[in-house]
């Protein structure tokens, strides 16, 4: 099955099964982007609205972009403010977003599906205004190496999504090669224990050239 099917499965139960990725990510993008000033926001991989909502309290507006309808869908139903519009788009193909000239641009664990980084950040880098950033979160390398995937139950078993496996030096390289500095690198832990293995990365970029 398709990953964009898995994720329209998968949007049933998103929001009601403990999920410690998904939820450290929303730690990750309040502490995160909450010392950056933006004012124009798309936002890439959505999902059920995880962090629309609040992107939305800080932003004159925000486009909120997803592949899977039925995740939109959740989404929609939780998201009502007027400076939120919502778009059916696939971030592996040349992003078409209409007149929006971001200032921030996020990602949020949709990257680990794409086999190309390079073209995202080249997307990326034509549609953010110069000066603007770009605000990504994944799942960490370290777990990655340890098989771990965007998975999820349902009655007829686990359901794993195809997933591509990328360094710290594929993120930092696809940056610097579309005209990105690097401003943020942080790790994220369950718990906060750094004794473990760190379950997150983020990155923030800001565009410069």
């Amino acid at each position: 099955m398709s990953t964009q099917r898995l994720y329209d499965q998968w949007s049933e139960t998103y929001d009601a099964v403990e999920n410690k990725t998904r939820d450290l990510e929303k730690t990750a993008c309040e502490t995160i982007l909450g010392d950056l000033k933006f004012s124009s926001v798309i936002e890439l991989g959505s999902g059920t609205g995880k962090n629309t909502m609040w992107l939305a309290e800080r932003a004159a507006e925000v486009l909120s972009v997803d592949f899977s309808e039925e995740m939109q869908a959740v989404a929609r139903s939780k998201v009502s403010k007027s400076n939120v519009k919502f778009l059916i788009a696939d971030v592996r193909r040349p992003w078409v977003f209409g007149n929006c000239e971001p200032d921030l641009v996020t990602s949020s664990l949709i990257l680990e599906h794409v086999e190309d980084l390079g073209f995202v950040f080249e997307q990326a880098r034509s549609a953010l205004v110069t000066g603007g950033h770009f605000y990504i979160c994944e799942l960490h390398p370290f777990k990655q190496y340890a098989g771990s995937k965007a998975r999820f139950e349902t009655d007829d078993g686990t359901q794993v999504t195809e997933c591509f496996q990328h360094h710290v030096t594929d993120y930092t390289k696809a940056g610097f090669e579309n005209g990105f500095a690097i401003e943020r690198i942080n790790e994220w832990f369950d718990d906060d224990d750094r004794t473990q293995v760190p379950r997150l990365i983020s990155f923030v970029f800001r565009l410069i050239a």
